[in-house]
């Protein structure tokens, strides 16, 4: 088995950040769990005990500089963690990196099972869980979420660089490494939730401190995002999980050309019900 860390940031963010523990920590152990919280004002939750934990300075400025102060900051300490761990996972803490459970196979069994030679990184491929807002109630926190979710919405924004195999800086946001291009792992997926309940992003659009760090042009495309594709019709994950493997893996927009596209593709699947009950 390779030895994997995983290593995240997070501000005001328990409700993830304990779904996040619970699911790495039981996968590769809350020993090898790395969590920064951003500012000295956070108070580290009792949930977190075993992982890593560190108080450090609020990140200031407006969102692009504060979320590139805050990935300089997670690339200098995941760059560290190269001198004991094989790889190391990077996410924010709504994001999640699932094997498919046809599989058989633990997200380490897995990971451990990639040939690294001549790779910086693996990707999962980007699945966007949205809030279906003709089918969907609003989500009841004390349940499992994607026991209440069952649509998708492929997204290469969050097919990321999540998996560092080289101690490379990290993009903002773990959406691309400073070096080597995107690896697209069959069978392997990256779930985020942030527009997993509109409710959600309706009531941190009226903090006024997100506000006033510039998060509500940020907040107000999730929302714009979750009434558009609520609307889109519901193709076939088997048939469009492929697709949107090959298509992310060949196409990258003329403005990035080191990050995948989907070719304007607006694609909702309805997950299979094997991945209920996962996180």
């Amino acid at each position: 088995m390779k030895r994997i860390a995983a290593i995240t940031m997070v501000r005001n963010g328990d409700f993830f950040l304990s779904r996040w523990v619970q699911y790495y920590g039981s996968r590769i152990g809350k020993e090898n769990l790395y969590i920064l919280f951003d500012g000295t004002d956070q108070i580290i939750p009792l949930f977190t005990d075993g992982c890593n934990t560190e108080l450090i300075p609020r990140t200031e400025g407006p969102v692009r500089d504060a979320d590139k102060g805050r990935i300089a900051i997670i690339s200098a300490r995941t760059a560290k963690l190269f001198d004991r761990y094989d790889m190391v996972i990077g996410t924010d803490v709504d994001e999640f990196l699932i094997v498919d459970p046809a599989l058989g196979v633990s997200l380490q069994e897995f990971l451990s099972g990639l040939d690294t030679k001549g790779r910086i990184s693996f990707s999962g491929l980007g699945c966007d869980v949205i809030h279906n807002l003709n089918c969907e109630k609003p989500l009841d926190h004390s349940k499992g979420m994607l026991e209440q979710r069952s649509f998708v919405y492929l997204s290469s924004r969050y097919t990321k660089t999540t998996v560092l195999c080289k101690p490379v800086p990290w993009g903002s946001g773990f959406h691309r490494t400073k070096r080597g291009n995107y690896c697209i792992v069959k069978d392997l997926y990256l779930f985020h939730f942030g527009c997993a309940n509109l409710s959600d992003n309706d009531r941190k659009n009226l903090d006024e401190d997100l506000q006033a760090r510039g998060w509500g042009r940020h907040l107000n495309k999730r929302i714009k995002l979750i009434h558009t594709v609520s609307g889109l019709p519901v193709r076939e994950w088997d048939k469009w999980i492929p697709k949107a493997r090959l298509i992310q893996t060949v196409c990258r927009p003329p403005y990035m050309l080191n990050k995948p596209a989907m070719l304007g593709l607006k694609i909702l699947v309805k997950r299979p019900e094997r991945f209920s009950g996962i996180v």
